[in-house]
């Protein structure tokens, strides 16, 4: 059974504290307009995963109440920075298993400023050094990992685990700090035609390289921050696109894969296994055996850039050129519009904002938008096939195909 997204919708990603709003408004918000683009009322809402990190238990009841008081199953999800593209994955799931015709999956994000913390994959849970010497912290052999072939610094968890997979990088295939920076460089230039980005400023290669270090070698405008935010996607089956006439809204799901960590993210000793990547390259060839298609096939991309060298790994993962490749490949223009793929026209987390609990449903959101024709100045010519990617440590890895 094929199912099929109807209906996109998001609020604008913002520093936490910008706006004087509950979890439950941006959730009405993101939920209302994706409602609106579908063109059916939430009473056809069969049930609802949400997905969130920081808000408690029953939180996606809470949010969904402001959207009707239907009765519907409400699913509370929680997988990290992977979080958005779990509810997405449980809706599709539920069409396709012939449980629902029509889910809506929801996901948001209201966060607490200052550096990422230790407990999540870019989270806003301020920590530090202690989270990570907790055995009960579910991402501690991870960090374990990085403190064994790196020590352990004091400075963000996050940004240091993924520095030092940059620092790998960099020794093992000759990646250069300018190849980083123009990972960013890139995204914020996407960025500026996004108005529901959380920055919109453009800056050279040489701004990003002089700006703050966070953990070398990524600098402040290469790791994304802290952000507040919703999105979400009606998801139904083939049966309710025919009977609501919904043929020309619809976006098929061609195929979606979710991976966990195996050995070989731990086995090496190296970051670069521990941030994710075996797991990404294994969910991308299992969509890609599903689908029949590769990414040769693929025509825009929204990957999980929670910093720089994280897009430079997950080119390697998708396929997208040969490891340790990826430096050359971002360098060559390959990546960005007249290049072979565009790669997060919405600016990506770097630029766009990364509440975690949005963010896999947010690429959702572009790719739809960019599949239907719908996405403005940062439109991708021609664009027929869209692959999403959202990964969080602990650990899980989603690649959504979309095809119109």
């Amino acid at each position: 059974m094929k199912s099929y997204i109807v209906g996109v919708g998001m609020t604008k990603f913002e520093k936490p504290e910008t706006r004087d709003w509950q979890y439950w408004d941006m959730a009405k918000e993101a939920g209302e307009a994706a409602l609106a683009d579908a063109g059916i009322p939430y009473a056809l809402v069969e049930q609802v995963p949400v997905g969130y990190c920081f808000q408690p238990s029953t939180a996606g009841q809470r949010a969904t109440y402001e959207l009707g008081l239907t009765g519907v199953p409400v699913y509370n999800v929680n997988n990290n920075c992977a979080t958005g593209s779990s509810a997405l994955m449980l809706a599709r799931q539920l069409v396709e298993g012939g449980a629902a015709d029509c889910v809506l999956a929801l996901g948001f994000e209201k966060m607490a400023r200052g550096a990422l913390g230790g407990g999540a994959e870019g989270s806003g849970a301020r920590g530090g050094a202690a989270d990570v010497g907790f055995k009960t912290s579910p991402v501690a052999r991870h960090y374990g990992i990085m403190a064994a072939a790196h020590g352990f610094e004091m400075t963000p968890p996050t940004a240091q685990i993924f520095g030092n997979a940059a620092r790998e990088h960099m020794d093992r295939h000759g990646t250069t700090e300018a190849q980083l920076a123009a990972v960013a460089a890139k995204n914020h230039r996407h960025s500026a035609d996004n108005p529901n980005a959380q920055f919109q400023d453009v800056y050279t290669v040489e701004e990003i390289l002089a700006a703050k270090t966070i953990h070398r070698p990524l600098t402040k405008l290469q790791c994304s921050p802290t952000s507040d935010g919703a999105a979400a996607a009606v998801v139904v089956s083939e049966r309710f696109v025919r009977e609501h006439g919904l043929a020309g809204r619809a976006v098929e799901i061609a195929a979606q894969s979710m991976t966990t960590d195996t050995e070989e993210s731990f086995s090496s000793g190296s970051c670069i296994d521990a941030v994710g990547r075996p797991m990404s390259r294994a969910a991308a060839r299992q969509v890609y055996e599903i689908s029949g298609l590769g990414i040769e096939d693929v025509d825009v991309v929204e990957l999980h850039d929670c910093f720089s060298i994280n897009e430079l790994l997950t080119y390697e993962a998708l396929g997208m050129c040969e490891e340790g490749a990826s430096g050359k490949l971002v360098e060559s223009g390959a990546t960005t519009y007249g290049g072979r793929w565009v790669v997060n026209p919405s600016g990506g987390l770097i630029s766009k904002g990364h509440p975690l609990g949005a963010t896999g449903l947010a690429q959702a959101a572009e790719l739809v938008w960019q599949l239907r024709g719908e996405a403005g100045p940062r439109q991708v010519a021609g664009a027929r096939v869209g692959l999403a990617h959202n990964i969080g440590l602990g650990g899980a890895a989603v690649v959504t195909l979309l095809r119109r």
